[in-house]
């Protein structure tokens, strides 16, 4: 009897000791564990392939397939307003807006239009308020890279990409100095981090520099 005791007494001790190595061993498991990142869509992004534009517009270039063209009908509601106060002030000039619209994307490329009529005052005051759009960036940007590039067309154009948690990550200019004058910038509607958004943004900007190099004024 005493025997039997004892081996009980041995039992339940090794079952102690048995449960006392698998809680260690469960703390140590958990203490090593380390939560997977937030992972992120993948973007599926196809060849590029490109369609020229309507020609009712004062200029021509090439966009993508993946992006349809959008006029900008904010301001044929104001030209509206214009023409029932009879205020024939700047009626038909932004009629030439445009959005170039990526919706698998969720992005959009926003494209002002406006003539010179040769006035270099113009051409000066469009030019410095396009700089200063692209510089309200600088709060949130820790960085704005302006390249300047010649066009295949032989126009210049300046493109400005701003990297950091922006609003707009791309933006552009160009004109002829004599009779147009275009400012391009590229918007996101997610809020999505502009790190996990590199490749589209990369693809988007390769639209936009075939279409500058595609870019040819038409007389109005």
């Amino acid at each position: 009897m005493i025997n039997q005791v004892q081996r009980l007494n041995e039992t339940i001790s090794g079952l102690k000791k048995f449960n006392i190595v698998i809680f260690l061993f469960l703390i140590s498991c958990s203490s090593d564990y380390m939560p997977k990142p937030k992972g992120y869509n993948r973007i599926e992004l196809p060849d590029h392939e490109y369609v020229g534009i309507p020609d009712t517009l004062p200029y021509y270039f090439e966009i993508s397939k993946l992006a349809r063209l959008n006029t900008d009908t904010t301001w044929t509601f104001m030209n509206k307003v214009k023409e029932q106060y009879k205020d024939k002030s700047d009626i038909t000039d932004e009629r030439f807006w445009i959005d170039l619209v990526y919706d698998t994307l969720l992005a959009d490329i926003q494209i002002t239009y406006k003539p010179i009529y040769g006035k270099q005052e113009l051409m000066k005051e469009y030019l410095s308020d396009a700089y200063k759009l692209t510089s309200q960036h600088q709060i949130k940007a820790y960085a704005i890279d302006e390249i300047i590039m010649l066009t295949k067309n032989g126009h210049t154009a300046s493109i400005a990409e701003i990297s950091g948690e922006v609003p707009s990550q791309i933006q552009f200019v160009t004109t002829d100095s004599l009779k147009h004058f275009m400012r391009g910038a590229l918007y996101f509607r997610t809020a999505t981090q502009n790190d996990s958004l590199a490749p589209a943004i990369q693809y988007i900007k390769n639209d936009i520099i075939h279409l500058l190099n595609t870019l040819q004024w038409r007389n109005n």
